[in-house]
């Protein structure tokens, strides 16, 4: 298994190697997924809602309103290589949007500005997944780039064709904002179930009940808060830069909101701090247990043998073929030898009683 999970990350890394920059290669391994298109077209007083099945139909909307164009499916470089000829992308953004390997990034363009950041979530198997996502800002649209269906937009979604809230009476910039935000709001909800993991695994190491996979369960833990880690700390950097970005696709009134996101991410960032520790702390209780249960098992062995030490000496002693042992002919010298044994054996275990040994 592990074998198989390292050829495919090297087949994944070739797959760039001494291609012409700008060339849009899917790097990614959901090569089946199919094209999936949804367009939310919208002003202050109507909404449209569509669900594409031609590249071609994403160019049709008129200006004067906002338009949000979801594309699922990053492995149908041609359809993206169509939107982004239309919209007269640069070829390295084009790049970017199909190489899921990026690190969350702002770039900014004359017309618009590229972001990628990563959606994270827990799959079937109760492990973080993590998707890349990228957004295209221009002056009345929002392009969003998604792996594959499935993600946090549900709610942004029923506001926009709802009408609830601002997104409906707002420019794109405030529409990406949202977007953004529904993103890190998950983070949270993955931030959750992690701490419970933790706490979970904190009580049944106190608890001394212990299972035998605990070591890799912990191990599994380091690797997804070290997921969780990456996913989110270069975000700071991109709203900060969004924040203090002078192009005129951004408002300065959405970038109060953008602030607000900002303070989320920092407070993310320190709970993920304060997990880490917890997790690198786990390992450090799991081996005081398992120290502390072995030197339980050696006090007790080392009392049964301080018990019959001087029992083993008695024994010892009358045990020997000598031919003459005078209290070998005393009539009930056996008796008295099991009741000098007994005696010792009582006498030594209510005094490691009375220093608390037992």
């Amino acid at each position: 298994m592990i074998k198989a999970a390292k050829k495919i990350r090297t087949q994944i890394s070739k797959r760039k190697v001494g291609q012409i920059p700008g060339s849009v290669i899917y790097t990614g391994e959901k090569s089946d997924q199919k094209l999936f298109i949804e367009a939310f077209d919208y002003t202050k007083d109507k909404c449209v809602v569509k669900e594409l099945t031609d590249v071609q139909e994403c160019f049709e909307f008129d200006k004067g309103s906002i338009t949000w164009i979801n594309i699922n499916g990053l492995n149908h470089v041609d359809a993206i290589e169509k939107i982004g000829n239309h919209y007269e992308l640069h070829p390295l953004v084009l790049e970017d949007i199909v190489n899921i390997s990026q690190r969350p990034k702002i770039d900014e363009y004359d017309d618009y500005l590229f972001i990628v950041l990563k959606m994270l979530y827990y799959d079937a198997n109760e492990k973080i997944a993590s998707e890349q996502v990228s957004f295209i800002l221009g002056d009345e649209y929002v392009l969003s780039f998604q792996e594959s269906e499935g993600d946090v937009f549900d709610e942004v979604r029923d506001r926009i064709t709802q009408g609830k809230g601002r997104v409906r009476s707002m420019p794109a910039d405030y529409l990406l904002y949202v977007l953004i935000d529904a993103i890190v709001d998950h983070y949270f909800s993955v931030i959750e179930t992690l701490g419970n993991k933790i706490e979970d695994f904190e009580t049944e190491i106190f608890s001394g009940n212990v299972a035998d996979d605990v070591s890799q369960n912990i191990q599994n833990l380091k690797r997804e808060i070290l997921r969780v880690r990456r996913a989110i700390f270069p975000l700071r950097e991109v709203i900060n830069r969004i924040e203090k970005n002078e192009s005129d696709l951004i408002n300065k009134k959405t970038i109060t909101y953008f602030r607000d996101v900002y303070d989320h991410l920092i407070q993310v960032s320190e709970n993920i701090d304060i997990y880490r520790e917890m997790i690198w702390s786990l390992m450090d209780m799991y081996m005081t247990t398992i120290s502390n249960k072995m030197n339980e098992v050696m006090k007790v062995l080392t009392i049964m043998a301080s018990i019959f030490i001087p029992l083993t000496f008695i024994a010892g002693i009358y045990g020997m073929n000598f031919e003459y042992i005078p209290e070998l002919k005393y009539k009930n010298s056996y008796f008295i030898l099991w009741g000098v044994m007994i005696t010792l054996f009582v006498g030594m275990l209510i005094y490691f009683k009375r220093k608390k040994w037992l």
